[in-house]
């Protein structure tokens, strides 16, 4: 049964964990592996897992986000067992202590999203940027420890936005990172990123910080703040997700 964890129900599936967000948007739903550092050569193991994550995940929306080096074999038997490889990205860390912030240019406000206001405005930017549909949020943000958000708005308008997930042994993935079209190029996706990771570990106690670039640019993006290649990410979806 899953677990209300919380902002997230906590499902154990054998070799995978399922992450299922409950009140976010849905990028920040999917599996992991549940035993770093450990070779996955079971594919009996890996059939139970996946019948046992079908259940809780709404359909079609199943997906795995694994680090390569923490789990090898784990990639080759989900493909074996019908699921599709979407994305290989390099993995990118930062301890918060070396984050390069860069200088914030006139008329551009970075703010701790703290009220329900600061997260639909976020949402709103995101869902835009992202080309999907927005996911509303309601309520107050949670607590920094279990995920947050920075926003940057241009003479008032939301510009750009980063965020974080829960902190969990002292580690959170930056997630999110999206830039209204009108403000593209203006070096605001290296700011709200950098102020992301200082606020996670200022407020959120977090000790590290990692991300995956979705291509080029956003690698370079992330390269200016101190984020580095550490690991190689595979991301896998099953067909139709």
């Amino acid at each position: 049964m899953p677990v209300l964890l919380q902002t997230r129900h906590v499902v154990p599936a054998g070799p995978f964990t399922g992450l299922i967000a409950t009140d976010g948007p849905a990028y920040l739903s999917y599996a992991v592996a549940s035993r770093p550092g450990e070779e996955v050569d079971d594919a009996r193991e890996v059939a139970q897992g996946l019948e046992l994550l079908r259940e809780v995940f709404p359909a079609g929306t199943l997906r795995f986000e694994l680090i390569s080096q923490a789990c090898p074999g784990a990639a080759e038997l989900l493909q074996a067992a019908g699921l599709q490889v979407t994305a290989r990205l390099p993995v990118m860390t930062l301890v918060p202590g070396q984050v390069r912030v860069p200088e914030t240019e006139h008329g551009v406000t970075i703010e701790y999203v703290s009220s329900e206001a600061g997260r639909v405005a976020g949402a709103r930017v995101a869902g835009a940027a992202f080309g999907m549909p927005v996911e509303v949020p309601t309520g107050p943000p949670p607590e920094p420890a279990d995920g947050g958000s920075v926003l940057a708005t241009v003479d008032g308008e939301a510009a750009a936005v980063a965020s974080w997930t829960q902190v969990a042994d002292g580690i959170t993935e930056v997630v999110g990172v999206a830039t209204d079209e009108r403000y593209r190029r203006r070096g605001l996706g290296a700011l709200v990123t950098a102020h992301a990771v200082r606020v996670a570990a200022e407020l959120g106690g977090a000790d590290l910080t990692w991300l995956t670039p979705g291509g080029d640019d956003a690698d370079r993006v992330y390269r200016t703040v101190g984020f580095t290649t550490a690991a190689n990410a595979v991301h896998l979806v099953e067909p139709g997700a």
